[in-house]
């Protein structure tokens, strides 16, 4: 009987083999992630270029962005807030639906302590990190009624949202908030899109901050070299015109007005309660004329120029129109606007051991306030202007001095001289004569000389200098000069 145990062959293993439509969904799916990921290396290239094309311009940088955020992220709408303490302000926004655009618009700076503290921004702005909320409708402000959310709900129509800081050194410096309107959370990737950009705006925003920084120093140290040009200028001026006081004046009154972008200017003498015009730039014809006619003037107590003789310090008005004195018709005041055609007007006194000694005014024909810079440019000027009339007036001084001292010395010379001539005359006159006539001719720079003694009734000349030939010629035949002659001569 044959043996019931059978050798079996072993079963197969079970293995299933994937069908094509398989493999094509797999393909679709990479090839999905392939492009995605290219769209997101291209924005973020966008980006970049934009924010290199765009240096300074953050507005253009974070439209661009939140667009590209907005798009890739299959998100219906966006807004990129900064921060500022306790107070977010939209600065870019991405909206298809106007009643979103209203809302977002009416909401554009949003001060947290007038909001419920669970807010999505509230919220960022405490932890410094990501909030997403895949539907609103159940987050804890929109049930509390907060009026933002309800808005951003109710009106906008917003149901997903996540919320992307934007940290600089841990500090946060803005969030990027995307939404949609159907209950859809956002993808891993999604918020790491999110992310990125938010970096990037960082980037942008500090290359920006540095930026602006280099200019106002490159603005800084070209005002400042301006300034020294300027002043080297007025310093060579002052230096090639001892004791001229005018192209000192012109000069420094010119760079004044120019430095600080005035249309005209004035330098003025003040000189026992009247005023001189010693320079002008650029002024108006009509003004220009009338100081020309009256260069000194006595002003009425309400006039600028009379206010700040009175109090000795500067004065700064934005818009003469708005001056009291011009709204009280003062007629000089009126008359000056009228002819200058002037509307912001700065006066600086020139101080000498806090006596006024005249002012330096600029003026522009536009409602337009000088900047601390230039008032204290001006304030420099007139400093210069002080020192260079009290050098004037120490130089005329030396001058003086030193020409009184030149003629003493003189004198004491001549003097010696003939003393020396009578000591070496023994007796005899006519080389005494002959040197007291020559000092006293040279002296009193004169170009010739007699000298006559009284000779009887008549004049005779003992000594000639200098005198002409022809002259020279008739005392010889003529020695003697009679009274009769002299009353002809009358």
């Amino acid at each position: 009987m044959a043996s019931p145990n059978r050798s079996r062959a072993p079963k197969a293993a079970c293995t299933r083999t994937p069908s094509a439509a398989d493999q094509q969904s797999e393909v679709a799916a990479l090839r999905r992630e392939l492009s995605q990921a290219r769209e997101q290396q291209t924005a973020a290239s966008e980006v970049l270029q934009i924010i290199a094309k765009s240096p300074g311009d953050l507005e253009h940088v974070f439209q661009a962005m939140l667009a590209k955020a907005v798009r890739i992220c299959e998100a219906q709408f966006g807004g990129l807030f900064l921060c500022e303490g306790h107070v977010f302000r939209l600065v870019a926004q991405q909206i298809r639906p106007a009643r979103v655009a209203e809302t977002l618009r009416q909401e554009s700076v949003i001060d947290l302590r007038d909001h419920h503290p669970r807010l999505a921004l509230a919220r960022v702005a405490r932890t410094k990190e990501l909030v997403h909320i895949p539907d609103l409708r159940t987050d804890e402000a929109y049930l509390d009624r907060d009026p933002r959310m309800l808005a951003l709900v109710d009106s906008g129509g917003a149901r997903t949202l996540v919320t992307v800081p934007m940290l600089k050194e841990g500090d946060l410096v803005g969030t990027i908030a995307l939404y949609r309107r159907k209950v859809s959370p956002f993808t891993e990737k999604q918020i790491e899109i999110v992310q990125n950009f938010a970096a990037q705006a960082v980037i942008a925003i500090e290359n920006t901050r540095l930026l602006n920084e280099l200019r106002q120093r490159t603005t800084d140290l070209t005002d400042s070299l301006e300034q020294q040009t300027a002043t080297s200028e007025v310093l060579s001026v002052i230096s090639s015109s001892p004791g001229d006081l005018q192209p000192v004046f012109e000069s420094m009154l010119a760079n004044a007005t120019r430095l600080c972008e005035a249309n005209f200017g004035t330098l003025n003498l003040h000189e026992n309660g009247a005023i001189r015009v010693a320079a002008m730039h650029n002024a108006p014809v009509a003004f220009a004329e009338l100081r020309h006619r009256e260069p000194v003037f006595r002003p009425n107590p309400l006039m600028p120029l009379a206010r700040v003789a009175a109090t000795k310090q500067l004065l700064h008005i934005s818009d003469l129109h708005e001056d009291p004195a011009y709204k009280q018709h003062d007629p000089d005041v009126i008359a000056f606007a009228e002819r200058a055609g002037a509307r912001t007007f700065l006066a600086v006194p020139m101080l000498r051991e806090e006596a006024l000694i005249g002012t330096i005014s600029i003026y522009r024909q536009e409602v337009r306030p000088f900047t601390k810079k230039q008032i204290a440019l001006v304030q420099n000027f007139a400093n210069q202007a002080v020192v260079a009339i009290e050098n004037t007036r120490l130089l005329n001084e030396l001058r003086q001095r030193t020409g009184d001292l030149s003629e003493a010395l003189e004198q004491q010379t001549a003097t010696s001289e003939v003393l020396k001539v009578i000591s070496q005359s023994s007796g005899a006159l006519e080389p005494v004569f002959n040197a007291v006539l020559a000092n006293a001719t040279r002296i009193c720079e004169a170009a010739f000389g007699s000298m006559l003694l009284r000779d009887g009734d008549a004049l005779r000349r003992v000594a000639l200098y200098n005198a002409p030939p022809k002259f020279t010629e008739f005392n010889r035949k003529s020695p003697l000069v009679r009274p009769e002659k002299i009353r002809d001569l009358k």
